[in-house]
């Protein structure tokens, strides 16, 4: 809700606080005090074009500024996270503050939560914040999405088969729509297809043909290094295992007969001397690996002398049928195969495309025979639930001094979709006789704002938004029907914040908090300042303003034992 709104150099006013709170607020003052820049404000922080005419005379710009608290999990406050705003974050609950300001010469800006924003972020935080009724503002449930949304959620309170009914068609809807856009594909790009699965099978044919195995390039080129320089590692190898092992090698013997020799000499004292006899021991083990090293490298000079002057070629021509998979298909052999893997699977999915398209037309078929159902079905709980909406408002208008009035809700065929298969369209009936006509169109903006008072008083359970912003509800009335203006304005607020600008008294009287538009002149006509001050009324200054409504005379006794015979009935019969 809201708690506080401030306004600066907006119409006549110049500078204002309103402290708002839970329940039913009242804005009153003479006319021409500025009550309409309030709900002006209200605009503004929704997001409403700005007129640079707003501006007050002499200033250079006009701002309004809005503390809002929410609670947890409010979409509002999701959506402003995304603008950047900060949020001021507590149990249960956020702050919000939303902030606008135009310029004498009609530029606007934005804030919200601190952070500067479009204006188009303030309209979209509006929707799910405040809804303001009034001759001139947009309607809530003007447009059919939200008419539909509404008998909908007042169609789960008062039909109890419907959540069950509509989320099992949602379920149906959502399979037919996945079935159909696949059959769709399936059909429209066979070509496409067709292609697709040729070229893939030329592809597996001519990695088939290679028969690549796991790494094998790499293990191929490792090969080839090798065979290009058998020259080189086959006297490497062999000059090795005659420094280690040979009869004769240079001027002096191999490293395996140096080594015996200080074995044999170790051994001879191995008896006088522990640590000597253990170094013995190590130099033998020396000896035995030397010997084992020797036995390799013959074996591996051997080795080269296998590999015959065809096998480099062989290698090479191996190599270059492996580069021609790589150049075409992947990096490496190894990523060549896993691509070749994902290939067959795509291949096989092509391939059994008829029995696909057969497999689906069955289920597209299936599904919608049981949405056919299922819709109908779903429109039947509608219409109850419409014709319960329908007598619950037109009992409300009456009440509004608005006898002969009623609402009329159509339900139409309409081309099938998520939410059924109903035009919804919210009209109204002035009189009996009278065509019914969409809201927004005939009536006027008394008569429509009562309208949009009785379909919100009978929503309120079921549909809520947090505060609800009512301006020349009480227009053309007065008796009994502001009275029941009142009782109802006091019955919606039960649920949600209510902000009401009124010149009733009868409509002040329920109110939970009373604010007071004043205006002062200083000067003459031609040259004079007006200013208006708005100010939160405690007991006793209600008792006032209401003697002041009720008769011109604030200060009249009789005005006054009036008014407070008003806020003690008001307080007696408030729901």
């Amino acid at each position: 809700m809201i708690e506080e709104i401030r306004i600066r150099d907006l119409g006549v006013i110049s500078e204002a606080t309103l402290p708002l709170g839970p329940g039913l607020s009242v804005v009153s003052g003479e006319t021409g005090a500025g009550k309409t820049m309030v709900v002006t404000a209200v605009g503004l922080l929704l997001g409403n074009r700005a007129d640079a005419g707003a501006v007050r005379n002499g200033a250079r710009s006009a701002s309004a500024e809005a503390t809002l608290t929410l609670p947890a999990g409010h979409a509002a406050l999701a959506r402003a996270q995304e603008a950047g705003a900060d949020i001021d974050e507590f149990d249960g609950g956020a702050g919000l503050i939303l902030a606008r300001t135009v310029s004498a010469d009609g530029r606007s800006r934005a804030h919200v939560g601190g952070r500067s924003a479009p204006i188009g972020v303030l309209a979209e935080l509006g929707e799910t914040l405040v809804a303001v009724h009034g001759q001139s503002d947009q309607i809530r449930l003007k447009g059919a999405g939200p008419q539909r949304e509404a008998l909908d959620k007042f169609a789960a309170e008062a039909e109890r088969k419907f959540p069950a009914a509509m989320a099992t068609y949602v379920e149906v809807f959502e399979r037919w729509r996945a079935s159909q856009a696949e059959l769709e594909l399936l059909r429209s790009s066979s070509r496409e297809r067709l292609r697709e699965a040729e070229s893939l099978a030329t592809a597996l044919a001519e990695i088939d043909s290679v028969a690549p195995r796991e790494a094998e390039d790499e293990l191929l080129k490792a090969e080839a290094v090798k065979l290009g320089n058998v020259e080189e590692l086959r006297r490497a190898s062999l000059g090795a295992h005659e420094a280690l092992l040979a009869e004769d090698y240079g001027d002096g013997a191999d490293a395996v007969t140096l080594v015996d020799t200080a074995k044999r000499l170790l051994d001879t004292v191995a008896d006088a001397d522990s640590e000597l006899a253990e170094l013995g021991k190590r130099v033998s083990e020396v000896g035995y690996l030397l010997a084992d090293i020797a036995r390799d490298l013959a074996g591996y000079a051997t080795s080269l002398d296998s590999e015959g002057p065809g096998r480099l070629a062989e290698v090479e021509d191996r190599r270059g049928e492996l580069a021609v998979l790589v150049r075409k298909y992947a990096p490496t052999i190894t990523e060549v195969l896993d691509w070749a893997d994902h290939a067959r699977a795509r291949l096989d999915e092509l391939t059994d495309d008829s029995g696909r398209i057969e497999t689906l037309e069955a289920a597209v078929a299936a599904s919608l025979a049981e949405l056919e159902t299922l819709a109908a079905n779903v429109t039947t709980l509608r219409r109850a639930a419409a014709d319960s909406l329908s007598r619950k408002v037109s009992a409300e208008l009456k009440a509004l001094a608005m006898p002969d009035a009623r609402l009329v809700i159509e339900l139409a065929p309409a081309e099938r979709g998520i939410h059924g298969a109903d035009d919804i369209t919210f009209l109204l009936q002035p009189h009996a006789g009278a065509s019914p006509r969409p809201l927004g169109k005939g009536a006027s903006g008394g008569e429509l704002s009562r309208v949009m008072l009785a379909l919100e008083v009978v929503l309120a359970a079921v549909d809520p938004v947090p505060t609800f912003v009512f301006d020349e509800v009480d227009s053309g009335v007065g008796g009994k029907a502001a009275v029941e203006i009142g009782r109802r304005l006091a019955m919606l607020a039960r649920h949600v914040q209510v902000l009401v600008v009124t010149h009733l008294p009868q409509v002040a009287a329920f109110a939970d908090q009373h604010i007071l538009v004043t205006k002062s002149s200083v000067g003459n006509n031609s040259t004079g300042i007006t200013t208006s001050n708005v100010r939160l009324l405690d007991d006793g200054e209600r008792v006032r303003e209401l003697a002041r409504m009720l008769a011109g005379q604030e200060d009249s006794a009789t005005a006054q034992a009036h008014a407070r015979e008003l806020l003690e009935d008001a307080r007696a019969t408030t729901p």
